[in-house]
C-alpha cells in the first residue's frame, strides 16, 4: 500500500494569496511511504529555499515521486496532519473573513482543488485521510523510536507544541499495539507559546527557542525564580496553567531587547528562568503519568520536544529507563507521523519497520557528475579527486581546517546528521568563534554538536545506564569532566554537549570520517553543524554546498571523493561579474515613491519577500535597474555594459549583489554554455 503524509500550506511560492503566518502551516514536507517503509522524504525549504516553508509542498512531493519512481495515480491515499473538523471549521472562519477568496470549500475540495492546480490530477476524495494533529506528533516519534517493534511495544508518549487541532499538549499512552489519548491540554496553557511570549523580551520571536535555550546556561535562574513562579501554577493528576497576563511583570525589569544589540546579564538571567520554569511543568506531567500508568519508556515530540537541554535532563533523570526524542519532532515530522497513522488504520496488523537512518531526501551524484556540475564553477574555484578522502579529510581537519561536507542523501528534518554537515575538530576552542562568525554568522553564543561513535560515547559524555544510541542529536548529557578541556570545541558553558551517536550500520560513510580522525588523533568524534549560513535552510543539492562555500569562511568543501577550494580569498569582482544573476522566486522588486518626512518625497528601492514583509532590505537605484533587468542568463559584466554603469560606480555595485548574495536574496550562478557573455 503506498500512501504519502503531507505538512504545510497552500500558497505556491510566488504567491502569497492566503496571507497565512509563521504560526500556521509552517515547515512544510512530504514523506512517501510503501507498506510501512519510508521510500522518499523532504522537506519543502530544502527545495524552494525559504527557512520553515508555510509554501504549498508540490516541490517536496514531486521529489518523492520522482525518486521512488511513482506517479500521482499510484497512490493509495493521501494523509495531512490535521483532523477534518478543525480544517473545516478554520476554513469557515478563513472563508467568512477573506471574501477575496471565492466561494467557501470544504477539506476535501480544497485539497482536490489544490491538486488540480499544482499537477492537473483529479484526485478522489476518499483517498484523503486526516490525522489529528498531536497524534501524529505522536505517531512520528513512537514509530521513529522502534519501541513498537520490541516484545513489549508499550510506552507513555508527550507531544507539546504550540498549538495544533486546539491543543497544545497530549499525553499519550501506547499499549497492546494501539495509541490513546489519556489528556489533552488547551491552547491557553500552550507551553510552546509560553515560551515564545517570554523571549520577544530577549529579542526573539518564533523559530528562535533553539538560541535561547543556549543562552541559558549563561545565566542565573534564581534571580528571576519567584517571578517566573507567578507565570504559571502547577495542579494536581499532572495539571497546570499559564498565567499569560503576569509574564508582563517583566517590564519592571527590562524592556524588549532590541535585535543586533548585546546581550546583557539580565537577559541571559531571565533565558535561564524561563528554561527552568519549562522543565519544571514538563517534569511534573511526565512525573504523574509515569506513576498512573507505569510506563518505563518515553516518547517525545512536538516543537517543544526540540529543546535538547530539557530531553537531556529527562532521560538522565531515572524517571523513564528509555526516552527518545526524534531530530524532526517539530511539524515537518508530522508527514511521517500522518502517514504512518494512516497506514495502520489501512492496514491493521501491519508489521511497521524501524527506519535506520532519515537521509530520505536529495542524493548527490557520483562523482564523475559531481566533476561535470563543479566544472562549470571553474572560474571560482578548484577541484581534485581524492585517492584517499577518509585520510585526508581527517588530516585537514586535524590542522584546523573547517569542512563544508556532502554525502549521499540529505537528511529529514532540521538537524544535520552527517551528510549535509560542516565538520571541525572539536578540540580546537577558537572554532567556537570561527565558524560562528566567518560561517554561520549567528551569535557568539551559540555551542556546538559532537557526533560520536556509538560505541565511545560513554569514554566522553555521561550518558544514561539504560542506552547509549541518540542518533538524533536530541539530547543534551555533561561531558566528562577530563574531557571537558580537551573538548574545548564543543563543550557548553555549563560542561554540556548536544550529542549524536553514530553506527556503521547507519551512516557507513560519516562513520568511517569519524573513524579515521579517531585514528589520527585518538579523539572519535567530530564537531558538527549543519552546513548553512544564518540566511538559508540546510544545503540540499551540490549546489547549494558550492554556493555556501563561496560565500563563507569554510576552508574546504568536499561532495563525493572531491575536495574544493576557492581561487581567491573572496569572491572579487572579476570573478563575480562573470555569473548571471536572477530574483528568487518569492522575491518582490519593489520601487515605492514616498515622503522621508513632512516636506521630503523621494524614490526608495527594496527587495521583499512575500511570505515575510520583514525580510526588506533597501537597495541601491543602480542595482534596482540591475535586478530589473536580469533574467538569469545573461552575466552580470554584460547587464553592467547594458546600464552603461560607470567604472567608479562598479564596485560598490558588486559589493551590494555580493552582500545580496550571501543573504540568499538574489541568485546567482554560472552562465549557461553558448549564452554570449
Amino acid at each position: 500500500m503506498l500512501g504519502i503524509g503531507l505538512s504545510g500550506g497552500f500558497d505556491p511560492v510566488h504567491e502569497s494569496q492566503f496571507g497565512f503566518t509563521d504560526y500556521l502551516l509552517h515547515d512544510a514536507s512530504v514523506v512517501l511511504v510503501e507498506d510501512g517503509n519510508v521510500i522518499a522524504g523532504i522537506e519543502q525549504e530544502r527545495l524552494d529555499r525559504i527557512k520553515h516553508s508555510n509554501k504549498i509542498w508540490s516541490h517536496a512531493l514531486r521529489f518523492c515521486l520522482e525518486k521512488a519512481g511513482y506517479q500521482l495515480q499510484d497512490l493509495d491515499f493521501i494523509a495531512i496532519y490535521v483532523s477534518e473538523t478543525f480544517l473545516n471549521q478554520s476554513l469557515m472562519y478563513m472563508y467568512l473573513n477573506r471574501h477575496d477568496l471565492g466561494d467557501f470549500c470544504d477539506a476535501r475540495t480544497m485539497y482536490q482543488r489544490l491538486f488540480q492546480r499544482e499537477f492537473q490530477v483529479e484526485i478522489a476524495r476518499e483517498k484523503f485521510h486526516f490525522v489529528h494533529h498531536h497524534i501524529a506528533h505522536a505517531t512520528c516519534s513512537y514509530y521513529l523510536s522502534g519501541y513498537h517493534a520490541s516484545q513489549n511495544g508499550d510506552a507513555l508518549i508527550l507531544s507539546i507544541d504550540g498549538a495544533g487541532d486546539n491543543v497544545s499538549t497530549m499525553i499519550l499512552e501506547a499499549k497492546s499495539g494501539q495509541i490513546n489519548v489519556l489528556k489533552d491540554y488547551p491552547v491557553a496553557q500552550s507551553l510552546g507559546f509560553y515560551y515564545t511570549d517570554v523571549i520577544k523580551f530577549l529579542g526573539y520571536g518564533m523559530f528562535d527557542e533553539y538560541k535561547v535555550m543556549g543562552l541559558a546556561p549563561y545565566g542565573d535562574s534564581n534571580r528571576f525564580q519567584e517571578v517566573f513562579n507567578s507565570f504559571y501554577s502547577l495542579l494536581p493528576g499532572g495539571g497546570y496553567e499559564i498565567h499569560q497576563n503576569n509574564i508582563y511583570a517583566l517590564y519592571q525589569f527590562l524592556t524588549p531587547r532590541q535585535r543586533k544589540t548585546s546581550f546583557e546579564q539580565i537577559h541571559k538571567d531571565i533565558a535561564a528562568a524561563l528554561q527552568q520554569s519549562l522543565e519544571t511543568i514538563v517534569f511534573h506531567i511526565l512525573s504523574h503519568y509515569q506513576a498512573t500508568t507505569g510506563q518505563r519508556r518515553l516518547c517525545l515530540s512536538g516543537g517543544v520536544a526540540q529543546n535538547s537541554s530539557m530531553n537531556g535532563k529527562i532521560a538522565s533523570s531515572g524517571l523513564f529507563d528509555q526516552v527518545f526524542a526524534p531530530a524532526f519532532a517539530g511539524d515537518s515530522g508530522c508527514s511521517y507521523g500522518a502517514v504512518m497513522c494512516a497506514s495502520n488504520e489501512l492496514n491493521p496488523g501491519l508489521q511497521v519497520p524501524t527506519p535506520g537512518h532519515t537521509n530520505w531526501g536529495s542524493e548527490i551524484p557520483d562523482d564523475e557528475q559531481i566533476a561535470n556540475q563543479l566544472q562549470e564553477w571553474s572560474e571560482l574555484i578548484y577541484f581534485e579527486l581524492m585517492d584517499d578522502r577518509n585520510q585526508t579529510v581527517a588530516q585537514l581537519i586535524d590542522k584546523g581546517a573547517v569542512i563544508g561536507w556532502v554525502q549521499g542523501c540529505s537528511e529529514f528534518g532540521p538537524r544535520a546528521l552527517g551528510n549535509r554537515s560542516i565538520l571541525a575538530d572539536p578540540r580546537l576552542e577558537s572554532h567556537k568563534q570561527t565558524i560562528n562568525a566567518m560561517v554561520k554568522k549567528r551569535e557568539s553564543y551559540r555551542p556546538f554538536a559532537p557526533s560520536v561513535l556509538e560505541h565511545k560515547a560513554n569514554v566522553y559524555f555521561e550518558m544514561p545506564d539504560h542506552s547509549k544510541h541518540f542518533p538524533y542529536m536530541s539530547c543534551v548529557f555533561n561531558v566528562r569532566n577530563e574531557w571537558q578541556d580537551r573538548l574545548a570545541a564543543i563543550t557548553h558553558v555549563d560542561g554540556t554537549a548536544r550529542i549524536q551517536t553514530v553506527n556503521r550500520e547507519s551512516n557507513p560513510v560519516y562513520w568511517e570520517l569519524i573513524t579515521a580522525f579517531g585514528d589520527l588523533t585518538g579523539v572519535y568524534m567530530l564537531l558538527n553543524t549543519s552546513f548553512n549560513n544564518n540566511a538559508e535552510p540546510i544545503v540540499d543539492s551540490l549546489t547549494d554546498a558550492v554556493v555556501c562555500y563561496l560565500t563563507t569562511g569554510l576552508d574546504y568543501l568536499v561532495a563525493g571523493n572531491y575536495l574544493m577550494t576557492r581561487k581567491e580569498q573572496k569572491v572579487n569582482s572579476t570573478s563575480l561579474g562573470q555569473l548571471s544573476v536572477q530574483l528568487p522566486v518569492a522575491a518582490q522588486l519593489l520601487s515605492i515613491d514616498k515622503y522621508t518626512n513632512q516636506d521630503t518625497r523621494q524614490k526608495h528601492y527594496e527587495l521583499q519577500f512575500n511570505y515575510d514583509p520583514s525580510l526588506t532590505t533597501g537597495i541601491s537605484s543602480l542595482c534596482y535597474q540591475l535586478l530589473n533587468q536580469c533574467d538569469g542568463d545573461q552575466s552580470i559584466n554584460t547587464l553592467v555594459h547594458q546600464l552603461g554603469v560607470q567604472a567608479n560606480e562598479q564596485d560598490a555595485l558588486y559589493e551590494e549583489l555580493s552582500v545580496l548574495w550571501t543573504k540568499r536574496m538574489v541568485i546567482m550562478k554560472p552562465c549557461r554554455a553558448g549564452v554570449k557573455q
